[in-house]
Formats: structure tokens, C-alpha cells, sequence
């Protein structure tokens, strides 16, 4: 299987995708006009580790909600990724069991190869 979770008005994730040349062998889902549910959520968590990998720390509504002060725990993440897309590190790219979050170049760069091989 091959997934990308992403945000459609987020020009970077439309860059890596332009990037890595993804075209229609993947499922594409805009977290914002599809909501993810609490299966998808928990199928990311079961290949990343943890709700805390998930979880964007740069999302707007991360300071604005005074979570930054606040310590967190794994349900607390679950909770804020379901209520909010925002929280979602993206983009997500599910490949034949492997997880990748984020768009850090490192994270790009193993996304590229894992498509490469």
C-alpha cells in the first residue's frame, strides 16, 4: 500500500510530492477536506512508535493553546491529532509498511530511496 497523508493548500508538501514525482500509484488524503479517523491515526502510531512522532510541534495552535507549558502524554497527542489536522507532522507517507512523517530533508531523502528500490 501506498499513502500519502497531506494537506492540498501546503505548498511544501505539493513541492515534495512535485519532488518525488507521486503520481497515481498512491492514495492521496487531504486532512483537511477528509478527516482522518482514530484507526488511521492508531495504524500511523503502530509503524511510528508513538502518538509524540505524529505530532506537529510548529502548528500554530500549538502555542496559541498554551500546550507548550503543558506535559503531555501519548492519549494527549492521540486526542489533539483526531480533533485537529493541524497537528499532524506532514506530509505522511505510508509505503508497503513503512512510515515516513515529516518533511525534513533526511525524512524526503528516505522517502526518495524507499521508491528508488
Amino acid at each position: 500500500m501506498k499513502k500519502i497523508y497531506y494537506l492540498s493548500t501546503c505548498s511544501t508538501c505539493a513541492r515534495i510530492i512535485k519532488e518525488l514525482e507521486i503520481g497515481d500509484e498512491f492514495t492521496y488524503q487531504d486532512i483537511k477536506t477528509d478527516k482522518m479517523t482514530a484507526a488511521q491515526i492508531d495504524e500511523m502510531k503502530a509503524l511510528a512508535g508513538s502518538y509524540e512522532q505524529l505530532f506537529s510541534r510548529v502548528a500554530m495552535k500549538y502555542k496559541s493553546m498554551g500546550l507548550k507549558e503543558r506535559n503531555l502524554k501519548e492519549q494527549d497527542y492521540r486526542q489533539y491529532i483526531l480533533d485537529e489536522y493541524t497537528f499532524l507532522k506532514r506530509p505522511v507517507f505510508l509505503i508497503d509498511g513503512e512510515i515516513f512523517i515529516g518533511n525534513s530533508k533526511k525524512n524526503i531523502a528516505a522517502v526518495a530511496e524507499k521508491l528508488n528500490n
